[in-house]
């Protein structure tokens, strides 16, 4: 397919950008602690540069080293020390056409203490503690606010000693500037508080101070939450877009839209439930209320949305986030019309969710994200000699790959009738056809590296042996677990995989054992069909292992229709009637009628069929969940890295 609109050349202020695909600020983790640009990040972005990539913004870079910690590990522009880590960067980037803005942050409220080397007190407008962060800010004195515009000011200075093209402001998500934007959490009544001219003071301070000392040529651009989803306490849309045209009006170059604060923390990183588009109605309200160039985030996974977002003028440039985390070729390959080759983003939230802990940022679909210096180049020596892999699923799939990347003839045996093991069962719930999108480009990958896949194979060492490998890599995935329970085998007792794959219907009133994803999961697809669904689970909580941001949208939903949760409740036994349960809390027993019973215990590792293979061959590699349950992340990572250095 061709994508005539989206790599059309744009301008925002007087640079021109080569195409309308901007990668948005996305904290990775990368830098040197000190702030520096170090050689993992500017790699990084070297990749999503070399992908096609027509504007990228940096992550938040931090412009205050005593209050504005953002990330442990961040980019810096807060002193002159800083200029030549990140002309480096700058340069890089330039190298393939693609330019490059530094984004200027401070948290402000939203920040962390501990993650300051001084542990010095998070500041805000007004002292008012976020129901994630949890800590009680210092409110800023007129003069400490006025030092702090003093401080974006040299924040832009540097970016633009650096190279680098413009500067973005980071005014969205609850950060700093947003705080002082929104009446939610701007309670001030000195110059920068009380009404809206004045919760704009501070911003226009920063604009105008970058005008002086950068000049009237240098682009400046907004990243604005313009709706902030929490109703008239804070930004609505229509203030959003009154902001904007304010921005404009004092000249600004560019509205990046955005919406939520970390209170309404969902909307600012949608899960996979969330439609592509989701947020194209926020960026249209600002696209026709304003002149200037807008980009927007619209939860973009496949280059034809991009496209018909700017077909239908929503927008001037189309913010690819994950997408470009998930495959740094996404702009490429958008060019070349080979859709089906996008690893797209899943939305399963690992990336957000390793930063959260203090990680380097991680990808469940690309190995490589935030390691791109460690897998640059792998070993050519495959020299044609034979590898065998068994088990098509997702670490199969990617060990075989990667072999054959490296020069080896691979063989892949699956025992199913189709590639992708495990996610051939979970991409049969609702808004999970990201899964399906996973399975046919690895597929797709594996088809043009020449793999010799064998399908309704389960094959055996015997099998194995006639092939005489160099090596074989067991990625034979696991069963789901069976619960040893009276009345099991009764008709009502249905699988769910026999549910999903469609060879069992429920009846009216089901119970769906097991909280893991796809017992949630498999929940609000019976919901959704007018079932009437309680959920059991064991444990004291629902959904243990969850992410917790999706978790909460998982929660959100079933409660909207109308599951029933029950934790803390051990299923003993499937009669007739319904279930047996024992309330964990105090042994009691409990009973109740069900209809129809769906076990979705989770997954047992095969472990004794690995087994024979691993004693069967000196050099056998074990991956996946013929090792134990794996998420998509774990396993694709894994068996990436064994198949990177397997005799090396």
């Amino acid at each position: 397919m061709t994508y005539k609109k989206l790599f059309e050349p744009g301008k925002i202020g007087n640079v021109t950008i080569k195409n309308r695909v901007v990668m948005p600020p996305m904290g990775t983790g990368l830098a040197f602690f000190s702030g520096e640009a170090s050689p993992d990040i500017i790699r990084y972005y070297e990749e999503r540069a070399r992908g096609g990539c027509g504007l990228i913004i940096t992550e938040i870079t931090r412009i205050d080293d005593e209050r504005g910690w953002g990330l442990a590990r961040q980019l810096a522009a807060s002193k002159a020390g800083y200029i030549q880590g990140l002309q480096r960067l700058v340069d890089t980037v330039h190298k393939y056409g693609t330019k490059i803005f530094i984004q200027l942050h401070h948290p402000g409220r939203e920040g962390h203490a501990r993650i300051n080397p001084n542990n010095n007190q998070i500041v805000a407008p007004t002292a008012m503690v976020t129901k994630i962060c949890t800590e009680m800010p210092h409110e800023l004195t007129t003069e400490e606010a006025e030092a702090l515009v003093r401080k974006y000011v040299v924040g832009a200075v540097i970016a633009k000693a650096a190279g680098a093209d413009g500067v973005e402001l980071h005014a969205a998500h609850g950060y700093l500037i947003n705080q002082f934007l929104s009446p939610f959490s701007n309670k001030r009544t000195d110059k920068y508080g009380g009404s809206f001219e004045k919760r704009m003071r501070l911003i226009e301070e920063i604009i105008f101070g970058i005008r002086k000392t950068c000049g009237k040529e240098f682009p400046i651009g907004v990243r604005l939450s313009v709706d902030e989803f929490m109703g008239d306490q804070g930004i609505t849309l229509e203030m959003g877009v009154k902001i904007a045209q304010h921005l404009e009006k004092i000249g600004v170059n560019h509205i990046h839209v955005s919406c939520g604060i970390y209170e309404t923390g969902y909307h600012i990183i949608p899960v996979y439930t969330f439609p592509q588009a989701c947020r194209k109605e926020l960026a249209r309200a600002v696209k026709e209320a304003v002149s200037i160039s807008v980009i927007s985030i619209n939860n973009i996974k496949e280059p034809r949305v991009a496209e018909e977002l700017l077909e239908e003028g929503v927008c001037d440039f189309v913010a690819v986030g994950r997408g470009q985390l998930a495959d740094p070729e996404w702009t490429n390959k958008a060019r070349w019309g080979e859709d089906i080759a996008i690893r797209k983003c899943i939305g399963c939230l690992r990336c957000i969710e390793s930063i959260a802990r203090g990680r380097h940022l991680e990808c469940s679909v690309n190995p490589r994200l935030g390691r791109e210096l460690e897998f640059d180049r792998p070993e050519m020596n495959g020299n044609g000699r034979q590898m065998v892999v068994v088990g098509g699923g997702v670490a199969g799939m990617q060990a075989a790959g990667v072999l054959a990347r490296r020069g080896f003839k691979v063989t892949l045996f699956e025992a199913d009738s189709q590639l992708g093991g495990a996610l051939n069962l979970a991409d049969k719930n609702i808004d999970k056809e990201k899964l399906t999108w996973l399975v046919e480009t690895m597929g797709y990958e594996l088809e043009k590296l020449g793999v010799d896949i064998r399908l309704n194979t389960r094959v055996t060492v015997d099998d194995v042996k006639a092939l005489n490998p160099d090596g074989v890599f067991v990625c034979c995935g696991g069963t789901h677990i069976e619960p040893q329970i009276p009345g099991v085998d009764l008709p009502k007792a249905i699988r769910v995989k026999d549910y999903l794959e469609g060879r069992a219907q429920p009846g009216k009133k089901v119970a769906v054992i097991g909280s893991g994803a796809t017992g949630l999961e498999t929940a609000a697809t019976l919901a959704t069909r007018g079932h009437e669904v309680t959920v059991i689970e064991m444990l004291p909580k629902i959904g243990g292992g969850i992410i917790e941001r999706v978790l909460l949208v998982l929660l959100a939903r079933l409660r909207k229709l109308g599951v029933k949760l029950m934790p803390g409740h051990k299923l003993t036994a499937i009669n007739e009637k319904g279930v047996v349960l024992e309330r964990v809390e105090d042994g009691s027993e409990v009973e109740m009628e069900f209809d129809s019973v769906i076990l979705a215990l989770g997954i047992r590792p095969q472990r004794e069929y690995a087994c024979e293979f691993a004693s069967a061959f000196d050099k056998a590699v074990v991956a996946g969940d013929a090792i134990e349950a794996a998420t998509v992340l774990e396993a694709i990572r894994d068996a990436n890295g064994a198949a990177w250095v397997y005799d090396a």
